[in-house]
């Protein structure tokens, strides 16, 4: 359907910059901005690839998070570290 519509400067402006950004028509840019804001999104905003997830078997047994294994780390060594004063203080 063809109609006239009179847009805002800004809108206008936004609208262009996300035809550009996105590589297609003024026209398109402006059909997938309404559909949005209608809730009315018929066709996908953007192709999407697919990718292979791989998985990696790991040695560390189940609910260990290793990206805290420094922390555990320093853990023990803290408690390592007050076992001693604690003992060294009673023999004082």
């Amino acid at each position: 359907m063809r109609t006239t519509l009179t847009l805002d400067d800004d809108l206008a402006e936004r609208l262009k910059q996300a035809a550009a950004r996105d590589n297609k028509p003024f026209k398109d840019a402006l059909n997938d901005t309404l559909r949005a804001g209608l809730g009315l999104r018929d066709k996908p905003a953007r192709k999407t690839r697919n990718f292979d997830v791989r998985t990696f078997r790991s040695c560390l047994k189940a609910g260990i998070d290793e990206t805290k294994l420094n922390q555990l780390g320093d853990q023990l060594e803290v408690e390592s570290f007050l076992a001693e004063t604690l003992k060294a203080g009673r023999h004082a």
